[in-house]
């Protein structure tokens, strides 16, 4: 299983801004929960950030963007509970499972 590094930035966000305090300690051991959990980390590469910034949708988001860019690159699975991929699935090789 990959985790792409925009979740650990978004993840990382969010709890600098005080909007997810839970997440710091998370954040500190990262490296070793994902280890034990058997995830890789996915970083972002120039051509994922190329293929995000060209996508064909209006969504603006840029986490939620790069991450359906590094999906498709991959050929991965993006495992999301967000239903803005649904359009976007419908229209490109996105493949989503909803969490």
């Amino acid at each position: 299983m990959l985790v792409s590094a925009a979740s650990i930035w978004e993840i990382a966000t969010k709890a600098g801004r005080g909007r997810w305090p839970e997440a710091k300690p998370v954040l500190a051991d990262m490296h070793v929960l994902l280890r034990r959990a058997g995830m890789t980390a996915l970083p972002v590469t120039l051509d994922h950030g190329r293929a995000a910034g060209l996508l064909d949708w209006r969504h603006r988001d840029p986490f939620d963007r790069i991450l359906a860019a590094q999906a498709i690159a991959e050929d991965v699975v993006l495992v999301t509970a967000d239903r803005a991929f649904a359009d976007l699935a419908e229209r490109t090789p996105l493949a989503t499972l909803w969490e």
